[in-house]
């Protein structure tokens, strides 16, 4: 049976991780992005309306006065509209998409590898504080990767030209002047990485303790005189 400052140490770093996935898992349902763009009919060409993109990770809205006609407030599924638009925004969307499914799947492998410690000791370096450091550490590199990929997708694509273009039924328009803001379901992407480090560091601190207890042990044997060892 492990020690019971094992057992504290290995349990705490069950519950951040899984706070972790439970802040992640809330982000998926909150809006992550909003974008504003000037519009205006090709054939008037005076840009006095405004139109709202806002995007939730898997659906939309768009907000607009009087731009084109159609209902003020239209909802859209993302990877419905990606599809057709196509090209980087899709690619780079759907590449978010699976880097938050490696994120969830390697901090479960965390919070296995964790509560498999806190009842016994195993031998096996994977299935100890290496698994862990390993698994946390992907998990936050992979959503550090989520952070800057759909901020350049939302940024510097013409994703949200595309959707509002999509929603105009066949009626030409312009749209300049875009401005882009993320929102609560991005930035709840960070503390899943403070998180997920938070993890590591819980287990370095453990691990770095028995380590240095186990030295200490080995000490009274390293000083004995050889006279001593001999006997």
């Amino acid at each position: 049976m492990p020690s019971s400052k094992k057992t504290i140490h290995f349990l705490c770093s069950t519950l951040v991780t899984a706070i972790a996935v439970g802040v992640l898992g809330y982000g998926l349902s909150a809006d992550w992005a909003k974008a504003t763009m000037d519009c205006a009919r090709v054939d008037v060409g005076f840009f006095n309306e405004t139109v709202l993109v806002v995007y939730n990770f898997f659906n939309g809205t768009i907000t607009q006065t009087s731009c084109y006609s159609f209902e003020p407030r239209d909802e859209f599924e993302v990877f419905t509209m990606l599809g057709k638009i196509g090209g980087a925004p899709l690619a780079l969307h759907s590449l978010v998409l699976c880097l938050l499914v490696l994120c969830f799947l390697f901090s479960a492998v965390s919070i296995l590898i964790s509560l498999y410690n806190s009842v016994s000791n195993p031998y096996e370096t994977y299935m100890g504080p290496v698994g862990i450091y390993v698994s946390s550490s992907l998990s936050a590199c992979f959503s550090v990767l989520v952070l800057v990929i759909f901020v350049l997708n939302v940024k510097f694509t013409n994703m949200a030209e595309e959707t509002v273009r999509d929603s105009t039924e066949g009626i030409p328009v312009e749209l300049k002047n875009k401005s882009a803001e993320m929102q609560l379901g991005y930035y709840l992407v960070i503390p899943y990485v403070v998180l997920s480090l938070l993890t590591i560091g819980i287990i370095y601190m453990y691990d770095h303790a028995a380590y240095t207890h186990r030295k200490e042990q080995q000490k009274p044997t390293e000083d004995a005189p050889k006279e001593i060892m001999m006997y």
